[in-house]
């Protein structure tokens, strides 16, 4: 159960096309008594996923030219004027579908200190996940 959950989260938050509020949802409507636990191990999942965008970001400069790196020239610009417009706490939007992944890779490119990316990608990702199950359970009952 909680694998499953942390693997989906994990990958939700990289460059990979996949998404961890479903399963979380169905999760939590199995088993409404670890609801805490299921959103503490989807936090973190999705947290540690988008650390690896932030990696990825402070590499860019030394690999964005390469064929394989999984960001277009287009959507990293994109990423880094919206950085660079609305500062670190832009980070707080990172748990939003086509846009968090860039900004998570912006952060890392414009150097963000990690204990203030973590921090604020913390508050977004764990607050997502609460009005998840927030949802789930007005819905359910």
């Amino acid at each position: 159960m909680y694998l499953t959950l942390f693997i989906s989260a994990f990958a939700a938050a990289t460059i990979l096309p996949a998404q961890s509020e479903a399963l979380l949802a169905y999760q939590v409507s199995l088993n409404p008594s670890y609801t805490a636990q299921l959103i503490t191990v989807a936090t973190i999942g999705n947290v540690l996923g988008s650390i690896v965008n932030w990696w990825l970001g402070r590499l860019v400069k030394k690999f964005k030219d390469k064929r394989w790196f999984p960001v277009s020239e287009d959507k990293l610009q994109q990423g880094e004027q919206y950085y660079r417009k609305y500062g670190r706490f832009s980070l707080l939007l990172s748990w939003v579908p086509f846009i968090g992944d860039p900004i998570t890779i912006a952060a890392g490119v414009l150097r963000e200190p990690l204990w203030s990316f973590v921090t604020l990608v913390s508050i977004a990702k764990c607050s997502r996940y609460f009005f998840v199950v927030g949802a789930v359970s007005t819905i359910i009952n």
